[in-house]
């Protein structure tokens, strides 16, 4: 009857949307709390203080301290839509699972269907739901439910989705049965650690944000170390190159119908248009995706580092009306992506651009750009 009982609630998770489910208690093993602790004492977590805060640490490390009573953990999966053919030229690249609705939301949305189908199925419980914004080790639980192992790139992987797949939980006071832990299958693999442009996964299962990608271009809110720029590519939001290197997404099955919608004029947006996305045009363009919470001024300057990689001079026209932004943070990019593309057809203006900028300019980190040019 338990058992019957477990598979009710995976019934009843796929009829709310998601793809996998797995429970366990919970609890994580001393190895990953082990590994957290290591990993914010080095300092990878960046900017995001609050991955460090005292208390946040702490109830991150213990799964109990999220709900009173908690006993059983339901964890799931929801896949989408791997990336397409490589982008074209004078476009940019944003990831994968955010080229259409945010997943917040419809995830929340699903687990809260599923727990209150929960409550029909087992009376009213203690609940709560999930979805990447309180302190839990989601990838921990989800290996230790079953749903899936952690690669080597810290995302997890399973046999049918490859990493393909984003994480929620519904935490309650019901008791149920635990399915056995995934067992790792990625071998002597390396392809996710050697992938990585930037170097960022600097150990199996270790990321150091301060070089990830998608840390970069979505939660750092600052100028992108210049050494890092040229490496960043046409990438605008995120970065998947870790899983696209990995052999078990390359044998991931086809999503049947992706929850997240992804949109076709995000899949390759032309960085043209992306320079000259003004207030209205970006919030109504990005609107209830995860885009839109990294906000215009972030998306415009990562467009402008693509820009100044991608060797079009045609984008110069832009980038120069880019540098009368009243935003230093897009001024200062602007400016270094304008150096990069700078040649002997198109010196002269882009020299008079800069000068004039100079004479104007009270932001000591864009002058320091402009003395770049030489």
């Amino acid at each position: 009857m338990a058992d019957g009982l477990s598979a009710e609630v995976k019934r009843l998770a796929r009829a709310a949307g998601f793809d996998d489910c797995g429970i366990t208690r919970p609890a994580l093993d001393a190895r990953d709390v082990d590994g957290l602790r290591r990993w914010v004492a080095a300092g990878m977590y960046a900017d995001m203080a609050w991955m460090a805060e005292p208390e946040r640490l702490a109830r991150r490390s213990n799964p109990r301290s999220l709900l009173a009573d908690v006993r059983s953990v339901i964890c799931v999966g929801l896949r989408y839509t791997p990336p397409r053919a490589p982008t074209a030229d004078g476009c940019g690249v944003i990831s994968a699972y955010a080229l259409g609705d945010d997943y917040h939301i419809v995830m929340k949305k699903r687990l809260k269907r599923l727990a209150r189908a929960l409550d029909r199925l087992l009376g009213a419980h203690d609940q709560r739901v999930f979805v990447d914004t309180a302190p839990v080790l989601e990838h921990a639980l989800a290996a230790s439910a079953g749903v899936g192992w952690q690669g080597k790139h810290s995302l997890t992987l399973n046999r049918d989705g490859g990493s393909w797949l984003l994480l929620g939980e519904l935490f309650t006071t019901a008791e149920l049965d635990c399915d056995p832990p995934a067992s790792d299958h990625c071998g002597s693999c390396s392809a996710c650690i050697d992938g990585c442009p930037t170097g960022a996964i600097v150990a199996p299962f270790v990321v150091d944000a301060r070089r990830c990608i998608s840390w970069l271009t979505i939660e750092y809110g600052g100028v992108i170390p210049r050494h890092l720029r040229p490496l960043i590519g046409n990438r605008v939001f995120g970065c998947d190159d870790c899983q696209l290197v990995c052999p078990w997404n390359r044998k991931a099955s086809t999503v049947g119908s992706d929850l997240l919608r992804p949109r076709a004029d995000n899949r390759a947006p032309p960085l043209r248009e992306l320079l000259t996305l003004d207030a209205a045009t970006f919030h109504a363009r990005f609107r209830n995706t995860p885009v839109k919470r990294t906000g215009r001024a972030r998306l415009v300057r990562n467009a402008a580092v693509a820009a100044g990689n991608s060797g079009d001079r045609s984008l110069v026209p832009a980038l120069v009306r880019l540098i009368e932004e009243p935003e230093a943070l897009i001024r200062l990019h602007a400016v270094w992506a304008l150096i990069q593309l700078r040649d002997a057809e198109n010196s002269t203006a882009i020299d008079a651009a800069l000068r004039e900028l100079r004479r104007r300019e009270h932001d000591t980190a864009v002058l320091e750009e402009v003395a770049r040019l030489r």
